[in-house]
């Protein structure tokens, strides 16, 4: 639908924005989300309403609301990957372990009240065709940029992995796996989880070194 046939006299009424933007629209569907709503369970008036604008208006910055949900997911896949990008440059600077720190950061983002994790966690799972390729494209980024990294420590650490673009696959899929296991636990248990995850992601990366140096 072309902003070209919308009707011009109810864009705005009293207490209504003359003008939006794709952000504004973007943080008016977080807020809208909870524990148990996803983006598939938002309606175009819902969003307007909380930007602040009539449903028309809604039209000027996206066809319908799969492509705000499918453009929500992009933005919260690249946000969390330049988070955790920087949690791994800043450990692999210092003494710190680079897979506990990327697992601290990914459950820090999980706390956030930008909810935008909770996106790619659930409507990975729960949403439309759209929504699952939206997020698979996301994982996918994902994996490309751990496996990067993989072999990068590999090289600086003398140890070569066996099939870096699987271990960077199967890390990936398991910490979004438990990350979306632990949106329902609660903070008081994220210790533990780190913890958890921390140990799975090694044997991971450990069983890959031992495949490789049996080869």
């Amino acid at each position: 639908m072309s902003s070209t046939a919308l009707p011009h006299h109810d864009d705005h009424g009293p207490g209504r924005k003359a003008t939006i933007s794709r952000e504004d629209l973007l943080a008016a569907a977080l807020k809208l989300l909870g524990p148990h709503r996803g983006v598939s369970t938002l309606s175009l008036r819902e969003v307007a309403r909380e930007a602040g604008i009539a449903p028309n208006s809604f039209y000027r910055q996206f066809r319908d609301m799969d492509e705000l949900a499918v453009a929500l997911i992009d933005v919260a896949g690249s946000s969390l990957r330049k988070i955790i990008g920087e949690a791994r440059q800043r450990a692999a600077g210092s003494d710190r372990s680079v897979v506990r720190s990327s697992v601290e950061a990914f459950i820090e983002q999980l706390r956030a009240d930008d909810k935008l994790l909770h996106v790619l966690l659930r409507e990975g799972t729960v949403g439309s065709d759209a929504f699952k390729q939206a997020v698979d494209r996301e994982l996918e980024f994902f994996e490309e940029e751990l496996r990067i990294d993989l072999i990068r420590l590999a090289i600086r650490d003398n140890a070569p992995l066996h099939e870096p673009a699987l271990v960077s696959k199967a890390i990936t899929r398991l910490v979004f796996a438990m990350g979306a296991t632990a949106m329902d636990l609660p903070p008081e248990k994220d210790p533990e989880l780190i913890d958890q995850m921390s140990q799975m992601v090694r044997m991971i990366i450990t069983g890959s070194r031992a495949l490789a140096a049996g080869r």
